[in-house]
Formats: structure tokens, sequence, C-alpha cells
């Protein structure tokens, strides 16, 4: 079993961290256009370099899920990626 959690920036997904019952530890990041669409809506609202923009980063309550931390980090990212990106 792994546990993860994900950060977001206003409900889009920016990077996944998971560790599993081995003690192993891992981090994904989102791909690069999660990021732009991140600084899209900071641009767009004025909020670029602020503690506005920092304060709007949080991280989800831990889910756990069947597999090591390795294969649910990618996993959800697959996932995250497939749900929200272009076209998604």
């Amino acid at each position: 079993m792994a546990w993860y959690r994900v950060l977001s920036w206003r409900g889009i997904p920016t990077s996944v961290k998971a560790r599993d019952a081995a003690g192993r530890r891992v981090s994904r990041a989102m791909p690069d256009w999660f990021g732009q669409e991140v600084d899209r809506v900071a641009m767009r609202e004025g909020i670029t370099g602020s503690d506005a923009y920092l304060e709007a980063f949080v991280w989800s309550d831990e889910v756990e899920e069947a597999g090591s931390a390795a294969e649910v980090a990618d996993a959800l990212v697959a996932r995250l990626a497939a749900a929200g990106g272009p076209g998604g």
C-alpha cells in the first residue's frame, strides 16, 4: 500500500508525493503545461510574485492506494494529466 498527496494551486495539480509501507518516498511533478496554466491564471489575476500566489498552493489530504510509492505516484500523474490536460 502507498499513500499520496497532491499539491495544487487553486485546484490545478502541480506535483504529487507518495510514500509506501516499505518507507520509500517519491515526488513527481505534473507535466509542464499544468505549471503554465497556473502562471497564466496568476498573470491574468495580477498575483504573480505575491503572497496571494503562494498562499493558493495547498496539499490534499493523504489518500491510500494499492502499489509502491513510485507506482502510485506515476499512475496518479497519468490520471490527472489525462483528466486535466489539453483536450482532457
